[in-house]
């Protein structure tokens, strides 16, 4: 979908509406003081306080019919420069916008401000030189948002709009949003009875359903069959640790505005963990290794916490706690280059087999200027950085190089999909480490018999089995392949009084093999059965009636298909293993 922010023009047409909006408002609530109301990725919104006055949906045509009003009269939007003495007095009773003057540096700032007939507002700028501009817009909906982010503050009315040069344009985005909507996670994940929220349990902790988590499982086990096969050792360590293991990594340092407050348990402080690199640090440390021993691959389906802001969590793409696909590889340097081709090789053998075409490589570098986030060490940065573009060029890996985007501690290739619904993201990582086993004074003894530092390589190519479900199920709509899906059949009998039995037969034949299967029963009609099967993404529906039976045969429905094919009862079975077998270990 379009990326507003990006967009030069659409920057400027959107920027200009909010502006509309906001006079809109105040016309129809002559107290609404305003906040802020920037351009976003998807349109714009703008932060509202109305008082004990709280929107909904049903009041966004009013203000869409006052903002058509505005537009319908054409003012000129037109640019004026205060000084911050004059900037103050012009909005003396606006403490939102008091609070922002207040924060600019310099007495003699210039500070600019943007005027429509009655309406003027404090703006950067630029703006469309009208408003007629704003013409094709659509406010989408309402929502609270606290001042500033903070949850002490007060709560504000946010509006969301969007802004096009055309109708066509807009009528096209729309479009795109009501078919988001289909595909959005939370709607499915809700539909297919695959996760559920609860806040009594709290805001961003999911919890699979018995759906849920055969998709789990299943992924679970067809990575870790793929990692095996590569030699990765498997282990489990706990979800939290000492405070002083984060000193030790550095995590403390540079992460803990990320991770849950510290609780303190018979004079220890402990904290959830917001990774696993410092665990399995420590797994390596626990015995002496040679360089033959190298290299080293531990892997772990591990949880994680951390403290995403409330306004931030979106279902289980992005939660307060959430289970990465993680391996560490701790391998000398002349290693770098095989390994790392051998991460890269696994992430396009996944995404081949699973369908993920919409995707390109980002290499993810250190800010230079950046002296607060990253690990200080001017040679290992450099020494890293230059081997892992050494590494993608020599395996001929086409990627874009993103400043300020490494993780402190070293630089990363991150792989950003485009999903169905939404902007980019990354899904699989993988990360060039100097820094963590220097940290915890790893070593393995070379040919020389000196002590040598190992290299680590950290990579996910699931990212989070949590957002990986997420993203697969909107680019599947929730239909998922047979192999994934909870359920992978449905047996359904035309008439329970004569072809029952037929159907259960089929159904402990199908259960005998380890397929997930379900024998519809109900007393209810037929073609209602196969809606159900069909709304529930069912790959195959079986409907059994009195043919079927004297051929001893079975007749299904693929999922979205109205075709109805007839094979043998060992046909269909073995039709259905060897969909799956290629995605077990």
């Amino acid at each position: 979908m379009i990326n507003f922010k990006e967009n030069a023009k659409l920057n400027t047409l959107n920027h200009s509406c909010a502006h509309v909006l906001a006079q809109a408002v105040k016309h129809l609530y002559n107290d609404a003081k305003f906040w802020v109301g920037p351009v976003i990725e998807s349109g714009f919104y703008y932060d509202i306080d109305l008082g004990d006055i709280t929107l909904t949906l049903d009041d966004l045509p009013a203000i869409e019919k006052e903002m058509k009003k505005i537009i319908k009269d054409g003012k000129k939007i037109i640019r004026s420069e205060l000084t911050k003495k004059e900037a103050l007095e012009k909005f003396k009773d606006d403490p939102y916008k008091i609070d922002l003057i207040n924060r600019m540096d310099e007495e003699n700032t210039v500070i600019s401000c943007y005027s429509q007939g009655d309406f003027t507002d404090l703006c950067r700028g630029p703006h469309m030189d009208t408003v007629k501009a704003c013409k094709h817009f659509k406010l989408l909906k309402v929502s609270g948002a606290y001042f500033k982010g903070d949850e002490n503050n007060k709560m504000l009315q946010r509006i969301y709009g969007v802004c096009f040069e055309t109708e066509e344009e807009l009528t096209a985005y729309l479009e795109e949003l009501e078919e988001a909507k289909k595909r959005d996670h939370r709607k499915l994940g809700r539909d297919l009875g695959i996760f559920m929220t609860s806040d009594l349990v709290g805001k961003g902790l999911p919890m699979y359903l018995p759906n849920g988590y055969i998709i789990w499982e299943e992924l679970e086990n067809y990575i870790k069959g793929k990692e095996k096969k590569l030699d990765y050792h498997h282990v489990l360590t706990p979800p939290l640790g000492n405070v002083e293991l984060y000193k030790k990594s550095g995590h403390w340092e540079h992460y803990q505005e990320d991770m849950f407050p510290k609780m303190e348990v018979d004079g220890e402080e402990f904290v959830l963990r917001p990774m696993n690199c410092p665990h399995h640090m420590m797994i390596y440390s626990n015995s002496i290794h040679s360089y033959k021993d190298l290299p080293i691959r531990i892997g772990e389906i591990a949880r994680d916490c951390r403290f995403e802001a409330s306004g931030a969590l979106k279902g289980i793409e992005r939660a307060r706690t959430f289970c990465q696909n993680d391996a560490h590889l701790f391998v000398t340097p002349e290693q770098i280059e095989e390994e790392f081709k051998s991460v890269v090789n696994l992430i396009l053998e996944v995404y081949q087999e699973l369908g993920i075409k919409n995707y390109h490589f980002e290499l993810s570098l250190r800010d230079k200027e950046d002296k607060v986030k990253y690990y200080q060490d001017e040679n290992m940065w450099n020494h890293a950085e230059d081997t892992l573009r050494s590494v993608l060029d020599n395996i001929g890996i086409e990627y874009k190089e993103k400043i300020g985007e490494a993780a402190f501690y070293g630089p990363k290739l991150d792989v950003q999909v485009t999903p169905a619904v939404g902007n980019e993201y990354t899904l699989s990582t993988c990360q060039l480490d100097f820094c963590l086993p220097m940290k915890f004074n790893l070593t393995y003894v070379d040919k020389d018999g000196s002590k040598k530092t190992p290299v680590v390589l950290h990579r996910a190519v699931f990212g989070s089995l949590d957002r990986f479900i997420a993203y697969y199920l909107e680019e599947t709509k929730g239909a998922l392949p047979t192999w994934l899906s909870p359920l992978q059949v449905t047996v359904i009998p035309v008439n329970n009084t004569y072809h029952l039995d037929y159907a259960n037969t089929i159904y402990e034949i199908l259960k005998e093999q380890n397929i997930r299967v379900y024998l519809d029963d109900r007393e209810e009609k037929l073609n209602y059965k196969i809606r159900e099967s069909q709304i529930k993404k069912v790959p195959y529906t079986l409907i059994l009636g009195q043919k079927e039976i004297d051929d001893n045969k079975i007749s299904y429905r693929l999922f979205k298909s109205k075709e109805t094919i007839t094979l043998d009862k060992e046909q269909f079975v073995n039709k259905i293993l060897e969909e799956i077998k290629k995605y077990k270990s």
